[in-house]
């Protein structure tokens, strides 16, 4: 009876043997072009449109960069055509986050705060309609409402009422927003 197991486990090791060798040497041991070393390749920057500063083809915050493979470098594309790279061919394309626009001016929502913000003219610009005909109607809350509303549109915490992001230069004045949720490391408070 145990004969009979040893060779059962003989066969099985040489049968997965086989075929790990099978498909190492089938695969060449060639990587595809999203997997290349820092060093082998060299991404191009994204065209940036000038209208809204963010990159053409932003979607869903997502934007694309061609990369290109060094000279002799030899991968697969996304196809699994094994390419030799001559370092002017694009291997593939880096995903990076980009803002989602949709032509509202931090700029100009500054600007319509800071001198028409009594009259809700801020508000209508951003899309809410009933704030600004309410700031309208009372002189901007008597000119308090009017000055935290220019507070929260420089701190860039009121934006479109869409979600988009607000066009900024592109060494503007950007607002990074951080929080903290369960993946956060945070380090224990030493007291002296």
């Amino acid at each position: 009876m145990a004969p009979s197991r040893i060779q059962s486990h003989l066969i099985l090791g040489v049968l997965c043997c086989w075929f790990c060798c099978y498909f190492v040497t089938a695969d060449d041991g060639i990587m595809k072009c999203d997997e290349l070393r820092l060093g082998q390749f060299v991404c191009g920057n994204p065209a940036i449109n000038p209208l809204t500063q963010e990159p053409f083809q932003c979607a869903n915050s997502t934007a694309y960069a061609p990369c290109f493979p060094a000279p002799n470098i030899t991968c697969k594309k996304s196809g699994g055509n094994v390419t030799v790279f001559s370092g002017k061919e694009i291997g593939f394309y880096k995903t990076f986050p980009c803002r989602n626009v949709n032509g509202y001016s931090y700029k100009v929502a500054v600007a319509l705060s800071l001198f028409l913000g009594w009259l809700g003219a801020d508000r209508f610009y951003l899309g809410y309609p009933a704030l600004g005909l309410l700031k309208f109607c009372t002189v901007g809350f008597c000119g308090i409402g009017s000055l935290m509303d220019f507070i929260l549109i420089s701190m860039q915490i009121v934006g479109p009422s869409d979600g988009s992001s607000y066009i900024i230069d592109y060494y503007g004045a950007r607002l990074v927003r951080l929080s903290i949720n369960n993946d956060t490391y945070r380090k224990t408070q030493t007291y002296p």
